[in-house]
This record gives C-alpha cells, sequence and structure tokens, in this order.
C-alpha cells in the first residue's frame, strides 16, 4: 500500500456546533477528532496526506501540526470542489483514500480492510458503507452483483429504495486517475450551486468503471459530529472502546464508565485503575501499578510496581516501586526515582529525586536535584524564585532535612548533611555536618500581663 495517498475534508464551517473553533479540532477523549482521523489513515498505511482547510484554518492546521500537508479551500463550494483543491495528492500514489475529519470514530483496521479489498478487486472506486438501524438522511447503496449499482440520495429515493439499511459513510477509495478524470467532468447545476463528490460514481459507471463497495462491521465508526450532542456521543462511544481494549489486555478497571483513558495511553498487565482517574496524552503505565481514585495523569512515565493515589502527575516519570498522593502534584519536568514517596501535599516542579528519598507531607521542591536515600520533614520548602530569576538548589545522598526549613536557592546541601528544623539556608551546607540558621530563643518574662494590661 506504499502507493496509497489521503485527502482529508475539513473545510465546512460546522455552523451546528455553535462554536468559535472549527468544528474538527473539537476533542473526542482528549485528541482533536482530525487527529483521531488521520492516525487512523496512517496506521491503516498512507504514506502521503493532505488536509483541505477553510473555515478557521489556522486553528486546523495548528491541530494537523508536520503530520500532513494542507490545501485551502477559499470557498465552500461542496465536497467536489474541496477534493480538487488536493489535486496534487492525486499525483502522488495509484489510489487515494478520502475521508472526513469530523468522523473519529473510524478504526485503522476498517480502513485497512476497505483499501485491500479495492485493490485486491481492481474496483475504480469503492465506497465504505454501513446498516444502520435508522437510515434516514443517508445516501442508499443500490447493489447489483455485489457491486455498487448507484447511491441514491434519500430526497430521489423511491419507497423501495428508502428501505435499504446499507448507506454511505461519506468515505472512499479511488483509483486516482479515474478520480482525477471524473473530477474534471462534474458540474455545479443544481439546487445549492456545489460540485458534489458523489456526482463522480456516475459518471465513472457510465464509462463502464467497477465500483465496490466496503461494509463496516459496526456502524458506529461511520457516525460524524456535527452537534454537541453528538459530540458526546461520540466520546461516550469511544471511551468504551479504549477501556474495552485495556480491559481485555490484562488491565482491571474497577468502574469503567468513570474511567477516562485517552487513545495514545499505553499501559501494561495487572495495573489496577480506580474510579474517577484520567489518563491522558502519551501516558505509559507499565505492569502491576495501582492509579487510586482520582488521579489525573498528563503525558506521564509510570513504571514497574508504583501505586498512586488521588494525586496529579504533568510531563513526569516516576520510576519502580514508588509510592505518590495522596493529594501530591507533580509538575512538568520532574523525575521521581525508585522506591521513593511523594507523600500527601507534596508539590515537585522541575525537580530530579534520587532512589529511596522520603518527601512524607507538606513540602515544596522546585529546581532541584535530590540525592538518593534522603529525607524531609513536613513543611520544607525550597525557595526557588526571588521575583525575577529562578535557581537551582542542590541536594546530596542521605542528607536529612528538618522540618519547616526554607532552602533559599541557589545552593547546596551536600551528601549526609542535616539541616535543623526550622532553619533558613541560605549558605551551602558541607558533608556531614549540621546546619542551625534560626534565631537563639528568648523568654519573656511576665508578657501576657504585660500585654493585657495594654
Amino acid at each position: 500500500m506504499g502507493d496509497l495517498s489521503l485527502i482529508i475534508l475539513a473545510a465546512g464551517q460546522g455552523k451546528r456546533m455553535k462554536s468559535e473553533d472549527s468544528k474538527v479540532i473539537h476533542r473526542v477523549c482528549g485528541k482533536e477528532m482530525i487527529n483521531h482521523v488521520l492516525d487512523a489513515a496512517v496506521k491503516a498505511g498512507c504514506v502521503n496526506a493532505t488536509v483541505v482547510v477553510g473555515h478557521r484554518r489556522e486553528q486546523v492546521i495548528r491541530a494537523v501540526g508536520e503530520k500532513a500537508a494542507i490545501a485551502v479551500q477559499e470557498e465552500q463550494l461542496g465536497t467536489g470542489h474541496a477534493v480538487m483543491q488536493a489535486a496534487a495528492e492525486l499525483e502522488r500514489g495509484e489510489n487515494v483514500l478520502i475521508l472526513s475529519g469530523d468522523t473519529p470514530l473510524i478504526t485503522a483496521e476498517t480502513l485497512q480492510s476497505a483499501i485491500v479489498k479495492h485493490i485486491e478487486g481492481n474496483y475504480g472506486a469503492t465506497v465504505i458503507t454501513a446498516r444502520v438501524p435508522d437510515p434516514t438522511g443517508y445516501g442508499r447503496i443500490v447493489r447489483s452483483g455485489g457491486e455498487v449499482e448507484k447511491i441514491v440520495e434519500q430526497k430521489d429515493a423511491t419507497d423501495e429504495e428508502k428501505l435499504i439499511d446499507e448507506v454511505n459513510s461519506g468515505m472512499y477509495c479511488f483509483n486516482s486517475a479515474l478520480l482525477k478524470n471524473a473530477l474534471s467532468k462534474i458540474t455545479a447545476d443544481n439546487a445549492q450551486g456545489e460540485y458534489y463528490l458523489t456526482d463522480v460514481f456516475e459518471i465513472l459507471k457510465n464509462e463502464g468503471v467497477r465500483i465496490g463497495a466496503f461494509e463496516a462491521k459496526n456502524y458506529h465508526e461511520i457516525l460524524g459530529v456535527n452537534d454537541r450532542v453528538q459530540l458526546s456521543e461520540a466520546e461516550k462511544l469511544m471511551r468504551a472502546r479504549i477501556n474495552r481494549g485495556h480491559m481485555l489486555g490484562g488491565v482491571t478497571l474497577i468502574d469503567p464508565d468513570s474511567t477516562y483513558i485517552g487513545p495514545d495511553v499505553e499501559i501494561g498487565m495487572d495495573t489496577v485503575i480506580y474510579p474517577g482517574t484520567i489518563l491522558e496524552g502519551r501516558t505509559t503505565v507499565a505492569d502491576n501499578v495501582i492509579i487510586g481514585q482520582n488521579c489525573r495523569l498528563v503525558n506521564a512515565s509510570i513504571a514497574r510496581g508504583v501505586d498512586i493515589w488521588t494525586s496529579t502527575i504533568i510531563d513526569s516519570s516516576v520510576d519502580e516501586g514508588a509510592h505518590v498522593g495522596p493529594y501530591a502534584y507533580i509538575r512538568p519536568g520532574s523525575a521521581v526515582g525508585k522506591d521513593c514517596k511523594v507523600g500527601d501535599f507534596v508539590e515537585l516542579k522541575k525537580a530530579t529525586i534520587g532512589d529511596g528519598t522520603k518527601i512524607s507531607h507538606l513540602t515544596y521542591i522546585g529546581d532541584a536535584d535530590v540525592g538518593a536515600g534522603c529525607n524531609f520533614g513536613c513543611g520544607t520548602v525550597v525557595v526557588n524564585y526571588d521575583g525575577k530569576n529562578k535557581y537551582r538548589t542542590v541536594i546530596g545522598d542521605h542528607a536529612f532535612i528538618g522540618c519547616n526549613s526554607n532552602l533559599v536557592s541557589p545552593v547546596t546541601i551536600n551528601d549526609g548533611a542535616y539541616v535543623a528544623a526550622g532553619s533558613t539556608i541560605t549558605d551551602d551546607v558541607p558533608s556531614d555536618t549540621l546546619a542551625i540558621a534560626r534565631a537563639r530563643q528568648v523568654i519573656k518574662e511576665n508578657w501576657k500581663d504585660r500585654r493585657d494590661d495594654g
């Protein structure tokens, strides 16, 4: 399939979404609809991709990034006109797959099967179809001898044709040269004054070209999203599909209906996920992990045997056997080592934490490199910001930081050093020493009586 090109139509206004944003950048399970479609097509074997943009084009271009070339449809004059704007793609491969940017539920498996049928059947065009419970509003597929005789729109269908439940998905595979020739022959001679891609089928049929059909096993895959209700329905269907896949792969979801997992998340066997958890982006979770209730992980890397309870981890990693939470917040750029404890109300930011270090509660560590085997008392703060610039703190192996200490960056606490509780450290602390930086205690006799007297 190395000569298979791809065109995704994403120029429409999507008025029914009632949004300032392009319809196709609305997210289903955390990923833009256009990227669901694009990723499925690439996985199915497409090697060249063009996205046709129009309305809110900057948003669509930003969402797609470097994954596809861009063609612009300045005026929305129909689907046939949109494909014409990507004519260069028809020169790149022998066959071209044409999809819509608002069908996020389509799978790579269905696309690949349709492509194989198209190529092996030597069809000039192949329509992806599905049988739906209520075909009202869809174009009906009229077959003859297993091939497509014609596609009849609802308004043009006879009473007998309206009984057909096999419908047009709006997704097609074409021989590129035949499509290019047919596009040159379609007209805008209709009530809307638009060029319809479906008009090419009559042209191809009249020229003796064979048109095939591939029926998707699950009609949900062809569902388009045109409003917020359909968006929520697609979200629910996608989430059920993702969660089912993970459970079949050996992951325990205590309550799948309240577990939200993105399409690009990877999870190992024997991991247990409690209700209310959200896993987003490129998060990877190894085997035998416990993710407790109400956790949120975004682009996180979680190693084997970690347990996480009611915590947030963003753009960071946690190594084997570590314990996180409850109520910990690990912010971007952090790396927690093996067998560490990051406990309740601990916040990390751009911090590396060495193996076996314990940060049990009520501590902030930002812009710091912490060694192995350290211990932090509660209430410790790494003071990394002076109002203008941020500085790093370095803490060596087996250091002990007493409760309610402030480490004013930049400062180094060397191996084996101790910081007494309540200290504010502004100078480096040598190895194996005790640093005490607090005022000497003073007792004021009879202070209460004098206070009460005013």
